[in-house]
C-alpha cells in the first residue's frame, strides 16, 4: 500500500507541483514580500503537474517496460488521461478567473515585465517542440547539454519571476531590492540546472543510444560529477558566501542556506553507483524541497534579527 502511494505521488508528478509552490513561497519569504493569492498557487500547482505529465500521456506502451515509471503509466493510462483532462479544466478555469479578476492590472503591467516573462513559457513550449513545425522546428529537449540549462531557466522563471509579476498584478507590490531578486533568480537557475544534469545521468544509456549529447553522454558519468557538477556547486557556494557577506547575513542564515548545496554535493557523488528511478524522483527532486524549506527558515532568521535591531 505504501509503495503504491509513493509511486502515485512521485510518478504522477504531484510532488513536482508541490515543489513549484514551495520554491515560490521561498521567493516571497526571502524577498520579504506578501504571499500571492491562493488562486495563483493553485494555478501554478495544476499547470506544473499537467506540463510534467504531458510527455507520458501519449499512446499506451504495447508491452511491459523495465522502466518502473514507464510501466506505471502503462498500467494507469486511464487515470493519467482523466487526470490530465481534469487538470486542463482546472487550469483553464483558474486562469480565466485570474484574468478576469486582474484584467486591468495585467493590461497595465510594465513592458519590461512582459519582456522577461514571455521567454519562460516560450522556452517551456520549445522544450517539447509544441509549436507547429511550419513556424519553428525546434525541440529544446533534444539539444543535449543545453537541455539542463533550459529546464533550470524555466524553473527559476516560474518560481522567481512569475510570483513577483503576479504580486505586482494582484497587490501592486514592487520589489524594492532588484539585486536580491536577480541573485535569487541566478541561484535558482544554477541549482535547478545542476538538478537537471543529475537527472540526465539516470538516462545515460537511453540518451547514448539515440545520440542525445547530454553532459553524461559527452563526458561520462564520473567526469560529469567531477568536472561539471562539483565546479558548479562550488561556484554556487562561493557566490552564496560572497552575497551573504555583502548583505551581512548571520551565521544561522548562512548555514541554513548552505545545507541544500552540501546535500546536493553528497548526492552528486552517490551517483557514481547506479540508482533507481525513485531515488531520483524522491532524493534529487527532494533536494529542491530542502532548498525551499532552508531558504524560508533562513529568511525568518534574517527578518527576526532585523526586528530585534
Amino acid at each position: 500500500m505504501l509503495n503504491r502511494i509513493i509511486a502515485f505521488i512521485f510518478f504522477a508528478n504531484y510532488f513536482v507541483g508541490l515543489l513549484a509552490v514551495a520554491l515560490s513561497l521561498e521567493t516571497a519569504f526571502q524577498l520579504n514580500v506578501p504571499l500571492n493569492s491562493p488562486v495563483y498557487y493553485a494555478l501554478l500547482f495544476c499547470t506544473t503537474v499537467f506540463y510534467y505529465t504531458f510527455a507520458y500521456s501519449g499512446p499506451v506502451a504495447p508491452k511491459v517496460s523495465t522502466n518502473p515509471r514507464t510501466e506505471w503509466y502503462r498500467l494507469h493510462y486511464r487515470f493519467v488521461r482523466l487526470s490530465q483532462l481534469l487538470l486542463f479544466i482546472f487550469c483553464t478555469a483558474l486562469a480565466s478567473w485570474y484574468l478576469l479578476e486582474n484584467f486591468h492590472s495585467i493590461l497595465h503591467l510594465p513592458f519590461y515585465y512582459w519582456l522577461l516573462l514571455i521567454t519562460i513559457p516560450l522556452a517551456a513550449i520549445l522544450y517539447y517542440g509544441l509549436l507547429p513545425k511550419s513556424i519553428i522546428s525546434l525541440n529544446l529537449r533534444r539539444t543535449g547539454w543545453l537541455k539542463a540549462f533550459v529546464i533550470g531557466y524555466v524553473w527559476a522563471g516560474c518560481v522567481n519571476l512569475f510570483p513577483i509579476a503576479a504580486l505586482r498584478i494582484e497587490q501592486g507590490v514592487t520589489v524594492t531590492e532588484p539585486i536580491m531578486m536577480l541573485w535569487l533568480f541566478a541561484k535558482n537557475w544554477m541549482f535547478c540546472t545542476v538538478n537537471a544534469i543529475m537527472f540526465d545521468m539516470k538516462d545515460y544509456d537511453d540518451d547514448a543510444n539515440i545520440q542525445l549529447k547530454t553532459f553524461a553522454v559527452r563526458m561520462g558519468l564520473r567526469n560529469t560529477i567531477y568536472y561539471v557538477l562539483v565546479p558548479l556547486l562550488v561556484v554556487g557556494l562561493i557566490s552564496l558566501l560572497t552575497f551573504a557577506s555583502y548583505r551581512g547575513f548571520g551565521i544561522t542564515t548562512i548555514a541554513l542556506n548552505m545545507i541544500p548545496f552540501v546535500c546536493l554535493l553528497i548526492v552528486a557523488f552517490s551517483l557514481q553507483r547506479r540508482q533507481s528511478i525513485l531515488f531520483y524522483l524522491i532524493v534529487i527532486d527532494g533536494l529542491l524541497l530542502v532548498k525551499a524549506l532552508c531558504g524560508i527558515a533562513g529568511s525568518v532568521f534574517v527578518h527576526h534579527s532585523a526586528l530585534l535591531h
